[in-house]
């Protein structure tokens, strides 16, 4: 039999199939699979209304062979084959898809929702040039008496002969490529690999897959068996079908219990902890799909590194795609875990990776909105699971309020959390909002490392007195929140530091800057004695009983700069607050700071700094020269 040379180009076509359209050589089994599963879809669907066929649902497979002897691999179906023409046709023309075209006839009837056809670029089927130098395509059509063998070693054309095939379907045997010192082909002629190819790309095809495996069974016990008889072992081959078939996703809720969910999330993403909540959806109409969703208990432990890669698994038409697609879910929900499988989805030519449609940004809108729905609910009705839930990813949900600049603030805000001072536990904004007394004019926080550390800085105490409450902020990135945010529901937010944290009658202010003026000569040498380390000795408006505390002026705050000294070292030198020392003029240590001014001012330079060191310490900045801090104070108890 003359060799027929392919359509369209196909040297370069082929050679482009094989080297650069799939990422992946595992990728073949996954197409012929889905191949096999189309040829069974039109056969099942010619069953529904012709009796002839002689099968229903139930009849249907789809037969993986491995003979590492012969080094084939072989992968049959009982679908509904190819003719002579049809195999000329569909595999002696690279891209020219049978699938597309039956996909296409339906739609012309309107009866597009009775099958659920794969394939529709046409290639698919020449991946198995990847892992084989030659293949060979045995079909018998449906109706037919006759068999036809198709074969080619790839680019250099193929055959087309009669031959005997006893039923109607298809089989493909590949005859794997040997090993080179780049490639290893053997896997895939290992029952044990075929498996996991299966489960990972094709478990939810809808038909059963089925290989023959060999298990060790343990043999009888004999009658006679001795006392010391010792249990032997025999192996046997046994067929099994690979796949479950039907996904879970796509059962309906009502057969569904919360062990089922549990299960299938623990099998699919390798986590031994039942998760906190799931999200259960499908939508139908201008894009159709299902999704689901699950969020954690605990975050991975690399979560918050960057080597960690968020992502739904995709799946269109129930065929793994993609196990990572990070474009349905948002940096600010990427410790949701979950598939969503949809026909809708624009694929390319190699089926590995998603177009970028509006189908896509119309999914993941969707969930974005499912995926916080679910943890206001959790929130509201599970505070314990929710507490779990902020200790675990509170700190990726604050990123995202200030991550892209701002543009997730208001779909994130209503899930803070931050420490409340009258609580003494976490609180929403929404929360602290409704407890707000009718005269409390700002929204007012504290930064602070910790919760234990800021309920005692001193310049809490006049907030605290007037019987407002003060958030806790304790993570590096929460003044960052409030500046992104602003405002809540028109009360803006107001760091206790301020010095308009309290509004000021016209006589307050008149009696603070006659404070200021009358000390203009203390504040003045403690500028002095400490240089460039303060821009400001001030006469605090913002301590009431402490003597001494470390503020900041301008766009740089302490915490601020705590942050960049952190994260960035480098960038830290350039990013330092203004400080300010404030003092308590009503204080004993201002009292003593005077009168050592006028009589002794190297005692009153001791005093000064002092007094800078502590108001670090405060601060939670260490001290510049802890040597010189001891002496100083050492120095007073002679």
């Amino acid at each position: 039999m003359a060799k027929k040379q392919f359509k369209a180009e196909s040297k370069r076509l082929l050679d482009l199939m094989i080297n650069s359209i799939y990422t992946h050589k595992e990728i073949f089994l996954r197409e012929l699979i889905s191949n096999a599963s189309d040829a069974v879809d039109k056969l099942a669907y010619k069953a529904l209304t012709d009796d002839q066929v002689g099968l229903d649902r139930g009849d249907f497979k789809i037969t993986l062979v491995p003979d590492k002897e012969q080094r084939t691999l072989t992968i049959s179906d009982n679908g509904i084959g190819m003719t002579k023409e049809e195999l000329e046709a569909n595999l002696g023309t690279i891209a020219r898809s049978g699938s597309l075209q039956f996909k296409q006839e339906l739609a012309q009837k309107d009866e597009g929702d009775k099958t659920d056809i794969i394939g529709q670029f046409g290639v698919g089927f020449y991946s198995a040039f990847m892992v084989a130098d030659r293949v060979t395509v045995v079909s018998r059509a449906y109706g037919s008496d006759e068999a036809w063998k198709w074969e080619s070693a790839g680019a250099d054309g193929y055959t087309l002969t009669a031959c005997e095939k006893e039923a109607v379907g298809t089989d493909i045997t590949l005859h794997i490529k040997d090993n080179t010192e780049d490639d290893d082909y053997d896997p895939y002629l290992e029952t044990y690999r075929l498996d996991e190819l299966v489960k990972k790309y094709s478990d939810y095809i809808h038909y059963p897959i089925v290989m023959e495996m060999e298990h060790s069974h343990q043999k009888p016990k004999p009658e006679d068996a001795p006392e010391d008889y010792r249990p032997e072992y025999e192996t046997v081959k046994e067929w099994e079908t690979l796949n479950s078939m039907v996904p879970l996703w796509q059962r309906p809720k009502s057969e569904l219990k919360d062990e089922d969910y549990n299960q299938f999330y623990k099998e699919k993403f390798g986590d031994w902890e039942d998760p906190l909540a799931v999200i259960h959806t499908s939508a139908e109409g201008m894009v159709e799909y299902k999704a689901l969703l699950y969020l954690p208990a605990r975050a991975p432990f690399d979560f918050y590194t960057r080597e960690y890669q968020k992502g739904l698994q995709l799946y269109s038409s129930g065929v793994l795609i993609m196990d990572k697609c990070a474009d349905l879910v948002p940096d600010c929900f990427s410790f949701v875990r979950g598939v969503v499988d949809s026909p809708d989805f624009s694929l390319n030519i190699s089926r590995e990776m998603l177009q970028h449609t509006r189908q896509l940004k119309v999914i993941a809108a969707n969930l974005e909105k499912k995926i916080k729905a679910e943890l206001l609910k959790l929130q509201k009705d599970d505070r314990e699971k929710y507490e779990k839930f902020w200790s675990a990813f509170g700190r990726q949900i604050k990123y995202g309020v200030v991550g892209e600049y701002g543009a997730k603030k208001d779909l994130l805000r209503d899930l803070l959390l931050f420490w409340s001072s009258k609580e003494g536990k976490n609180t929403t904004l929404a929360e602290y909002k409704a407890r707000m007394a009718e005269d409390q004019p700002y929204v007012y926080y504290l930064c602070a490392e910790s919760v234990e550390k800021a309920a005692k800085l001193p310049q809490a105490e006049r907030i605290l007195d007037q019987g407002y409450e003060i958030l806790y902020l304790t993570d590096e990135v929460d003044e960052f929140i409030m500046n992104t945010l602003a405002e809540l529901d028109g009360k803006a937010f107001k760091n206790v530091n301020d010095n308009d944290a309290l509004p000021e009658s016209d006589e307050e202010k008149a009696a603070s800057e006659k404070k200021a003026e009358e000390n203009k000569d203390v504040l003045d040498f403690v500028k002095e004695a400490l240089g460039d380390r303060i821009k400001e000795a001030r006469v605090s408006k913002i301590l009431k009983s402490a003597p001494v505390c470390m503020t900041s002026d301008g766009p740089v705050t302490l915490e601020m700069e705590k942050y960049f000294q952190r994260v960035d070292p480098e960038q830290a030198k350039f990013m330092k607050a203004q400080r300010v020392l404030e003092l308590n003029p009503d204080s004993g240590a201002f009292a003593a700071l005077r009168a050592a001014l006028d009589s002794d001012k190297e005692l009153a330079g001791t005093y000064a700094e002092i007094l800078y060191d502590q108001a670090l310490l405060i601060a939670g900045f260490p001290l510049e020269d802890p040597s010189r801090y001891t002496e100083l104070v050492c120095s007073l108890m002679k």
